[in-house]
Protein backbone atom coordinates (compact mmCIF):
# COMPACT_ATOMS: atom_id res chain seq x y z
CA UNK A 1 0.00 0.00 0.00
CA UNK A 2 3.02 2.11 -0.36
CA UNK A 3 1.82 3.67 -4.20
CA UNK A 4 -1.79 5.24 -2.61
CA UNK A 5 -3.25 7.83 -4.98
CA UNK A 6 -6.81 9.62 -5.38
CA UNK A 7 -8.22 9.99 -8.42
CA UNK A 8 -11.52 11.76 -9.27
CA UNK A 9 -14.63 9.29 -9.53
CA UNK A 10 -15.18 9.25 -13.40
CA UNK A 11 -17.21 7.44 -16.38
CA UNK A 12 -13.22 6.06 -16.92
CA UNK A 13 -13.07 4.15 -13.25
CA UNK A 14 -16.64 3.48 -11.99
CA UNK A 15 -16.26 0.40 -13.16
CA UNK A 16 -13.72 -0.28 -11.93
CA UNK A 17 -14.27 1.12 -8.49
CA UNK A 18 -17.94 -1.02 -8.86
CA UNK A 19 -15.69 -4.31 -8.87
CA UNK A 20 -14.29 -3.85 -4.89
CA UNK A 21 -16.41 -5.85 -2.76
CA UNK A 22 -16.31 -5.73 1.16
CA UNK A 23 -15.92 -8.33 3.56
CA UNK A 24 -18.52 -10.61 4.82
CA UNK A 25 -21.33 -9.12 6.37
CA UNK A 26 -20.44 -5.25 6.35
CA UNK A 27 -22.41 -4.77 3.67
CA UNK A 28 -24.99 -4.07 6.27
CA UNK A 29 -23.44 -0.98 7.51
CA UNK A 30 -23.14 0.47 3.73
CA UNK A 31 -25.82 2.14 1.59
CA UNK A 32 -25.58 -0.12 -1.75
CA UNK A 33 -22.71 0.45 -3.83
CA UNK A 34 -23.57 -1.25 -6.80
CA UNK A 35 -24.68 1.99 -8.15
CA UNK A 36 -21.70 4.86 -8.32
CA UNK A 37 -22.72 5.67 -11.87
CA UNK A 38 -25.37 8.30 -10.13
CA UNK A 39 -23.04 9.97 -8.38
CA UNK A 40 -20.44 10.68 -11.34
CA UNK A 41 -22.43 13.75 -11.79
CA UNK A 42 -23.41 15.16 -8.52
CA UNK A 43 -21.86 18.83 -8.35
CA UNK A 44 -21.47 18.91 -4.36
CA UNK A 45 -20.06 15.79 -4.00
CA UNK A 46 -16.01 15.05 -3.55
CA UNK A 47 -16.09 11.51 -4.84
CA UNK A 48 -12.47 9.52 -5.05
CA UNK A 49 -11.22 6.16 -6.14
CA UNK A 50 -8.14 5.37 -4.03
CA UNK A 51 -5.72 3.21 -6.09
CA UNK A 52 -2.71 1.17 -5.03
CA UNK A 53 -0.87 1.18 -7.95
CA UNK A 54 -3.79 0.19 -10.99
CA UNK A 55 -5.64 -1.48 -8.44
CA UNK A 56 -8.71 0.67 -7.01
CA UNK A 57 -8.96 -0.33 -3.09
CA UNK A 58 -11.82 2.28 -1.80
CA UNK A 59 -13.70 4.97 -2.67
CA UNK A 60 -14.88 8.14 -0.55
CA UNK A 61 -17.37 10.85 -1.10
CA UNK A 62 -17.76 13.39 0.80
CA UNK A 63 -19.24 17.17 0.95
CA UNK A 64 -18.16 20.43 1.54
CA UNK A 65 -20.83 22.80 2.17
CA UNK A 66 -21.43 25.26 5.18
CA UNK A 67 -24.72 26.53 3.99
CA UNK A 68 -26.11 22.85 5.21
CA UNK A 69 -28.51 23.11 7.58
CA UNK A 70 -26.97 20.13 10.07
CA UNK A 71 -23.24 21.06 11.10
CA UNK A 72 -22.53 16.63 10.66
CA UNK A 73 -23.05 17.11 7.03
CA UNK A 74 -20.97 20.53 6.19
CA UNK A 75 -17.89 19.12 5.70
CA UNK A 76 -18.48 15.03 6.19
CA UNK A 77 -17.27 11.95 4.77
CA UNK A 78 -21.09 10.92 3.30
CA UNK A 79 -19.78 7.72 2.49
CA UNK A 80 -16.79 5.41 2.10
CA UNK A 81 -15.74 2.00 1.86
CA UNK A 82 -12.28 0.21 1.60
CA UNK A 83 -12.02 -3.13 -0.32
CA UNK A 84 -11.78 -6.51 1.83
CA UNK A 85 -8.54 -6.95 0.45
CA UNK A 86 -7.21 -3.90 1.49
CA UNK A 87 -9.05 -3.36 5.10
CA UNK A 88 -6.66 -2.86 7.70
CA UNK A 89 -3.68 -1.23 5.59
CA UNK A 90 -3.47 1.98 6.03
CA UNK A 91 -6.26 2.72 3.17
CA UNK A 92 -9.06 4.15 5.32
CA UNK A 93 -6.77 6.01 7.41
CA UNK A 94 -5.46 7.98 4.02
CA UNK A 95 -8.68 8.72 2.73
CA UNK A 96 -9.67 9.96 6.13
CA UNK A 97 -6.33 11.75 5.66
CA UNK A 98 -7.02 13.29 2.14
CA UNK A 99 -10.66 14.31 3.34
CA UNK A 100 -9.30 16.20 6.09
CA UNK A 101 -6.66 18.11 4.11
CA UNK A 102 -9.32 19.13 1.59
CA UNK A 103 -11.85 20.04 3.95
CA UNK A 104 -8.42 22.22 5.82
CA UNK A 105 -8.00 23.47 2.40
CA UNK A 106 -11.29 24.84 1.94
CA UNK A 107 -11.33 26.27 4.95
CA UNK A 108 -13.02 23.74 7.30
CA UNK A 109 -11.59 22.99 11.28
CA UNK A 110 -13.42 19.82 11.29
CA UNK A 111 -14.60 16.90 9.20
CA UNK A 112 -18.09 14.46 10.62
CA UNK A 113 -18.95 11.15 9.41
CA UNK A 114 -22.06 9.22 10.54
CA UNK A 115 -22.47 5.82 10.69
CA UNK A 116 -24.81 2.57 11.76
CA UNK A 117 -23.33 1.14 15.07
CA UNK A 118 -22.88 -2.45 15.06
CA UNK A 119 -20.11 -4.41 15.75
CA UNK A 120 -19.01 -5.28 11.70
CA UNK A 121 -19.87 -1.90 11.66
CA UNK A 122 -16.94 1.12 10.91
CA UNK A 123 -17.42 3.03 14.58
CA UNK A 124 -14.57 1.61 16.24
CA UNK A 125 -12.70 2.78 12.56
CA UNK A 126 -13.67 6.13 12.68
CA UNK A 127 -12.70 6.62 16.96
CA UNK A 128 -8.86 5.06 16.41
CA UNK A 129 -8.62 7.43 13.35
CA UNK A 130 -9.76 10.24 15.50
CA UNK A 131 -13.16 10.88 15.57
CA UNK A 132 -14.94 11.60 18.82
CA UNK A 133 -18.77 10.45 18.97
CA UNK A 134 -20.61 13.90 19.64
CA UNK A 135 -23.97 12.32 19.37
CA UNK A 136 -26.68 10.58 17.22
CA UNK A 137 -28.99 11.39 14.79
CA UNK A 138 -32.95 10.98 14.15
CA UNK A 139 -32.39 7.40 13.16
CA UNK A 140 -30.22 6.31 16.02
CA UNK A 141 -26.89 6.40 13.95
CA UNK A 142 -23.51 7.81 15.35
CA UNK A 143 -22.32 11.55 14.33
CA UNK A 144 -18.46 11.96 15.69
CA UNK A 145 -16.60 14.48 14.85
CA UNK A 146 -12.84 15.15 14.17
CA UNK A 147 -10.78 18.48 14.38
CA UNK A 148 -8.46 19.44 11.59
Amino acid sequence: METLRLEELSAANVVAANGMTLKRGQEAFLAGNARLEEFVNTQSAWQRVIFDGDEPVAFVMANFDPEVDHVEYRSSILRMYVAGTAQRKGVGTFMVDQVAAEAQRLGFDSIYAVWEKGELGPGNFFQAVGFEVTGENEYGEAIGRKAI
